[in-house]
Parts: structure tokens; sequence; C-alpha cells
């Protein structure tokens, strides 16, 4: 893993940038982004996915594999991601060439310039917070230009150049990348610690957040409910400060919320109140729409203008998303990697499966999270979920540690019946077709690579083999 050096100067103008990383979604809207200003862009990943297809089908040299020749010659600006390893050979030969070497952060800092912005930042629910300021915006008959962590389901991108000033973000507060923006407006959905191996403690992550909302030029918007925000709103010193939330004395309230089905609730501004229906479900989106809403006023949009370009949001992408049903067992993915989110998924799911039951296939995201979080993550799932299969750690940037493994997880339980530990993914795909039955939910968990489990998933309760065409 490389930790970003924020205090590298920036290049004053790219004409040929390449990607370490070019695959992941963060890295490929940014590669799209360059691609859209004329930037010739060349870049690598691991492994071969749509994202890195999608590049080559617009001109991007892009490469299945790290290798020092894939550093192009005439390339004078390299950006990487933090889960490299300083022994990548690109990275090193960029660094040996004197190139520009960059973090994505600051990639993204480049690309924003001047613009007025507004950033997401949160432990939970910024890419569906971004993803509803975006198209509500362009329902607003604004064209931002925008960069979500996750595919907006209703634009098929996670990214996107616009035309006007406006520029919309997904602030990453794990590496303390946040804090690089000129923000004009700063959301705050949530201040839920994690991230503890960048942060160290509890009060530093607090206080980065204090300063990422003071350091806002126009306004902070923040949640009045969670806990940790709370705690943040008592430290900012900020001029303009919007609270948002079922609070009483939240600026935006959120109010009379039901959740059977997509869920719907009242919404009171300034003296008014208008009701809404989402098509997504969970109390958690209703919270995330009062958020959105409260930057599009902050902006100068009219309240129930805002509201119903809100209302029309359609979900991102592993989000909740159905992937297929087979034998009448829906078979849904969400990216939930946190205790928080994980519960706000399965509450969610649990408002649509009707008499059916929840089965989580969990796959716990990083050895660091999962040592520190193993209890919390078994409550939640044996509180939410009726049955767990539990995968292996997904160690992303991080090497393994012994004993951090699915099972200290699953040894967690209350009661061992609730739970099935298997580290063969076609093992447990097996497994969850041998217990699924008709009307169930089975909802891949993590932000890893989990989903890749599902099509064996939804062949293993077809009773059709891998080789068989299914």
């Amino acid at each position: 893993m490389i930790r970003p050096d924020l205090s590298l100067p920036l290049p004053d103008d790219i004409t040929a940038a390449h990607f370490i990383g070019i695959g992941g979604s963060g890295m490929s809207g940014l590669a799209g982004m360059f691609l859209d200003r004329g930037i010739r862009v060349s870049g690598s990943d691991r492994s071969d996915s749509a994202a890195l297809q999608a590049l080559a089908a617009r001109g991007a040299d892009v490469h299945v594999g790290h290798d020092a020749a894939n550093l192009p010659a005439d390339a004078d600006t390299v950006i990487h991601t933090g889960a490299i390893w300083p022994e990548n050979p690109e990275f090193l030969l960029a660094k040996e060439r004197g190139l520009h070497v960059i973090h994505r952060s600051q990639a993204l800092h480049w690309l924003i310039g001047g613009r007025r912005l507004v950033s997401v930042a949160g432990a939970h629910g910024k890419t569906t917070s971004t993803g509803m300021i975006v198209t509500a915006l362009r329902a607003l008959a604004e064209n931002p230009t925008f960069v979500n962590g996750g595919v907006i389901a209703d634009l098929g991108v996670s990214s996107g150049t616009g035309s006007d000033e406006l520029f919309v973000i997904e602030a990453d507060e794990s590496d303390g990348t946040f804090l690089l923006y000129d923000t004009a407006i700063a959301l705050i959905t949530n201040v839920d610690p994690d991230h503890l191996d960048h942060w160290g403690t509890r009060d530093a992550f607090y206080d980065a957040f204090v300063r990422f909302g003071d350091e806002a030029r126009e306004a902070v918007v923040i949640s009045s409910d969670d806990p940790g925000a709370r705690r943040v709103s008592e430290s900012l010193r900020h001029p303009r400060i919007v609270t948002f939330g079922e609070d009483a004395a939240a600026d935006v309230r959120v109010t009379d919320i039901v959740t059977d089905g997509p869920v719907s609730f009242a919404l009171t501004y300034a003296g008014e109140t208008r009701t809404a229906h989402l098509a997504v479900p969970g109390a958690h989106n209703a919270i995330n729409a009062a958020g959105a809403v409260a930057v599009l006023t902050t902006l100068g949009h009219g309240f129930e203008e805002s509201l119903r370009a809100v209302e029309a949001f359609g979900g991102t992408v592993r989000r909740f998303e159905l992937h297929g049903v087979e034998r009448g067992v829906s078979v849904y993915d969400d990216y939930a990697h946190h205790p928080t989110e994980v519960a706000a998924a399965l509450a969610a799911a649990r408002t649509v499966v009707g008499d059916g039951r929840l089965i989580a296939i969990q796959q716990p995201h990083t050895y660091s999270r999962t040592q520190a979080m193993y209890r919390e993550f078994a409550e939640v799932l044996e509180q939410f979920a009726d049955h767990t299969v539990m995968l292996d750690v997904y160690g992303a940037r991080e090497d393994p540690v012994p004993g951090v493994t699915g099972a200290l997880v699953s040894g967690a339980f209350a009661d061992p019946s609730h739970v099935h530990f298997v580290a063969d993914w076609q093992e447990a795909a097996d497994y969850t077709a041998s217990v699924a039955r008709a009307g169930d939910y089975v909802i891949t968990l993590g932000c890893g690579d989990v989903y890749r489990i599902i099509p064996q998933v939804l062949r293993a309760l077809s009773g059709t083999a891998p080789g068989d065409g299914a």
C-alpha cells in the first residue's frame, strides 16, 4: 500500500496520463474524464473487466497485469491508487524517469480546477447521496461534472464531464484526501469512526471532519441524527450550517417514514411539508434524500422542485442490485462493508422480502477492519439476516494477519446454527442453494469481489454445472 503524498506539486499541464489500477470504479471514471479532455490515456490493472474494455473502446491503451513495459515512453504523468505496492514495476519506472507521480485524489483535484465544488463525505451513504444530487441536478436542468464511487443506475456511469460550473464528488475520508479539495458545499452524511488504521484514533477521525466542514467556502450540510455527526457539529465554527434528519430541530426534517416496500416519508423545510416516495427501499435512503435536498436548496433550488428531482433517483450499482432469480430465489448484491452499512442494507431488504428469508453472503473487507469489528459484524448479521454464509477476508491492500479470517466473524455468533463459514466459493454457492427456498433473498455483502460469486450461486440454484452453458 502507498500512502498518498498530498504535498507533491500538481503538473501545470498533462498530455499523456498512465493509470496504475485503471479498472477500479473511481480510477476508470477519472480515466474517462481525462479522455474527455483530449488527453492520451494508458493504464493497467491486475485483471480484465468491463471498465477496461470500455476504456479501450474509447481509445485508451490498457493492459492486464502490471509490467514496466506498460508505461508509454511519452507519458508525462502517472496516476495511482493507494492500493498498489511500492514495488509495482510501473510505479518504480515512473519514479526513475522523474515523471509526475500523483495519487488519484490529486488527479481529481487537477480536474476540478476552480469549479464550484460539492463534496460528499461520510462513513456511509455517500455514494447514494452523491448519486441523488447528481441525478437531481440534471433533472433541474443543471449539467454538473461529477465523480462518484459507484455507477449511477440512471446514467450508467460513475463519472461524467458537464458543461456548467458545478462539480460534485464523493470525497474519500479513508486516507485524508477529502481535505485536499477546495470545497464550496460540504455534505457530511455521518461520522462513524472507520479507517483507524490511517487516522490512529477516533479523536483524529472526528477532527478531520471538523476541518472538512469548517473549510467549506459556502456551507456545511450535516446529519442531525448520527451521534458522530452531532459531535462534529458541536465543534464546527462555520457561519452556515444546515442540518437534516429526523431530529425535531433539523433544518430539513424527515418524518412519517414508511418502509413497506420502496420508502415513503414526509419532508419539512422552512415551514413547508411535502410527501415523497423513492424508488429505492430503506429508511436510510429517506435520510439520504433529506441530505440531498438540503444540498440542492443550499445551491439555490426550490424545496418542492428539489424533492421531486431527488424522488426520481433510481439507485446506484452494487446498492441492493438484483442480479437474477432462480427457483424463486432472488439474488442481490450490496456494497455494504461496515457493520452499520450491513445493518442498513439488510433492514432495507427486510421491508421488501415479504414472507421470505434473508440469506447473507458476507465477505469481510480488510484484515484491520475485520480484526477491529468482527464482533459488531456478527451481531448485526445475526440480528438482521436469517442465515449467513461467511466467506474469507478480502485483504485488498493489506497483508494477511494470523488468525484473522472469516471464521473469526462466524465464531462470534451467539447461535452457531445461524452461520456457516466456508472459504471455497463453489462450496459456498452450493451450500447457499441447499438452504434457500422460494421467496428468499440471497444478498452478497462486501466492497471486495464478492459479487463475482453471484453466477455460481445462480447456477447452483438452477442445478446447472458451470460447463452446461448456464
